[in-house]
């Protein structure tokens, strides 16, 4: 791979070095808002422990001479159980951001989920990659009229799907970002934002984006916006940021299409539970009548098979491909996929398992 400069390197091997790669060239307080959590990032390194607890028990003299590890969700079958989760600001990781990162997806036959935070506007983003399946990440604004209008642009550019983020009615304090006074550069923008309201942050004594979600989001949302984004807009609606048996019932109940297990990647309520850990018992209160994700300290196919094999349909991975996207744009973020895809073949025909409906519960176990 060809780095950014042109100038050539091995490529990193893994997703841990190409965090590595990537904290060495990012401006500290770009990687700290990418790899940050809230307060004493418990719930963070949470996620990522989680994987540790559980152990897998293969099947031996089973024929894995083939591996298929596509997975259906929703109208599309990807080509691996790993999908993008939408993540903020992806220019200041790449000058190509988003772009690149919706190409890298469609060439790996996976779903990539565009923030309402992008840093190109939805539109550019669909154009960039024909075909892509992407869905539309929503906060939903304390004025309606605006969040109608981000839904209508999502429909019209082609998304397939309204992923509704249910875990950020205020913001997590993230301390690093407070520290760093983090905020957008100059030419770097909320794009989606433009001709609505202000694209940029507010003036703030701290963090910007912290200032930004308090003046604009909702923090009055109820189980009814569910019910109300069905009413404007043809496509699924998902919620993201199911933690609870209860709050997974309520959401089928009102119609979503589909949870996501999330605690937000760590950076809204810290001492939250682990995202794996809590993926069993939504799981079983789905009971399959929507397909389950779950995103939270994957790093590894390992990870993701384990998460397979504890009720998700796929998962999503965030800093990941951010870090891929830093060091290589759209070849780096192409790279990270395929190193997840590679692991989570190898992993399945380990274990005895052709195909995602091979893996069976009694092959993974508390460690």
């Amino acid at each position: 791979m060809r780095l950014e400069g042109g100038e050539s390197a091995a490529s990193p091997g893994n997703v841990a070095a190409y965090e590595q790669r990537a904290a060495e060239q990012l401006a500290r307080p770009v990687y700290d808002y990418y790899a940050g959590g809230a307060e004493d990032e418990a719930t963070l390194r949470a996620n990522r422990q989680a994987f540790g607890r559980y152990m897998l028990r293969p099947r031996v003299l089973v024929d894995v001479s083939h591996i298929d590890a596509r997975v259906r969700v929703l109208d599309d079958e990807i080509a691996l159980p790993v999908m993008l989760a939408p993540t903020a600001f992806q220019r200041l990781a790449h000058t190509d951001g988003e772009l690149a990162t919706v190409r890298a997806a469609a060439e790996a036959g996976t779903v990539f989920l565009a923030s309402t935070l992008s840093t190109f506007p939805i539109e550019e983003i669909t154009a960039a990659a024909p075909g892509a399946a992407v869905w539309f990440q929503l906060y939903v604004f304390r004025d309606r009229t605006i969040t109608q209008e981000l839904v209508r642009r999502a429909e019209a550019a082609g998304c397939r799907a309204i992923c509704l983020t249910a875990s950020v009615p205020v913001q997590g304090n993230r301390e690093r970002d407070t520290a760093n006074r983090f905020t957008l550069p100059v030419g770097v923008e909320m794009a989606n934002f433009r001709g609505l309201r202000q694209a940029t942050f507010p003036e703030a004594r701290g963090s910007g984006l912290l200032a930004f979600i308090q003046s604009e989001f909702d923090p009055s949302l109820t189980w009814d916006a569910v019910s109300w984004l069905r009413s404007v807009t043809r496509l699924p609606v998902l919620v993201k940021g199911v933690m609870t048996a209860a709050d997974a019932r309520r959401a089928v109940e009102h119609g979503a299409a589909g949870v996501i297990v999330s605690n937000h990647g760590g950076r809204q309520l810290d001492g939250a539970e682990a995202t794996l850990r809590a993926l069993p018992r939504v799981a079983e209160a789905v009971a399959d009548r929507v397909p389950v994700l779950m995103d939270g300290g994957v790093r590894r196919g390992t990870d993701v098979v384990k998460a397979l094999l504890l009720g998700a349909r796929a998962v999503l991975i965030g800093r990941p491909y951010l870090w891929g996207l830093a060091v290589g744009g759209q070849a780096g973020v192409a790279h990270v996929l395929e190193i997840l895809r590679q692991e989570v073949v190898r992993t399945m025909a380990l274990l005895g398992a052709p195909s995602v409906d091979r893996l069976e519960g009694d092959q993974i176990v508390p460690a």
